[in-house]
């Protein structure tokens, strides 16, 4: 699949995530270790929504950070949106599945209104869309002016002693446990291979800033395979 490009690999991937929703919610936590749900309550602690305000979490898969948002701010709207619609119907029937409005949604061409979201979250959806620039200009029209945007994306790891682990951990570990709950190697043998080929937090924070975000920043976990990305819109 990484070696597809343009719109052959974006359908490979909404492929792919249409198969492996079932048991996409377990394969996070076994992978994690339990650790995602720290990451969704550090993204939304960054996003300051107002309590009335209006999120937008893309590539929402079953809704995990919309369902933290929905529930750090019970006041605001929320709204997952995705392209593949077999995640989302796993995370409608969650327990906050109808706490946010779900939307079928490309995330290079949004179907919202320009200004019209205070905050937008997405968890690993850089690493699989075809055009990064494109997605983070279109991220920056949805926002009003002084909105958050907060990106959780995997990271390349940084050269330590723990190196050999996390290698071993991305490409035997991963894919062994993919194959054995979802049936779908190749699934879990990418994911991997998109963590180790993927651009760094200091790269993504040169590409927010040329999407016109300010006071840029991030925060690595797990290793610095996983790091948390934000910036705002300014207001002007």
């Amino acid at each position: 699949m990484q070696n597809l490009s343009g719109h052959e690999r974006s359908e490979a991937v909404q492929d792919m995530f249409q198969d492996i929703a079932p048991r996409y919610d377990l394969m996070n936590k076994l992978m994690t270790g339990g650790q995602d749900r720290t990451w969704r309550r550090f993204v939304v602690d960054r996003i300051a929504l107002p309590a009335d305000g209006t999120a937008l979490d893309l590539a929402t898969g079953t809704g995990d950070i919309a369902f933290e948002i929905a529930h750090s701010h019970p006041a605001a709207r929320t709204i997952a949106a995705d392209f593949a619609p077999a995640m989302m119907i796993v995370g409608q029937h969650r327990p906050l599945g109808r706490r946010v409005r779900w939307v079928m949604s490309d995330a290079l061409r949004l179907p919202f209104a320009s200004a019209r979201f205070d905050a937008v979250t997405h968890g690993f959806l850089l690493r699989n869309v075809i055009d990064i620039p494109g997605a983070l200009a279109e991220q920056y029209r949805v926002l009003k002016p002084g909105g958050r945007l907060v990106s959780l994306d995997t990271s390349p790891p940084p050269p330590s002693v723990l190196t050999p682990a996390i290698k071993l951990h991305l490409g035997v570990l991963i894919p062994t446990l993919g194959t054995l709950l979802t049936g779908n190697r190749d699934a879990y043998t990418y994911l991997p291979k998109t963590t180790i080929g993927f651009k760094t937090p200091d790269q993504l924070t040169t590409l927010f800033q040329a999407a016109g975000f300010v006071d840029v920043n991030y925060k690595r976990f797990m290793f610095g395979s996983i790091a948390v990305v934000w910036g705002t819109k300014p207001r002007r």
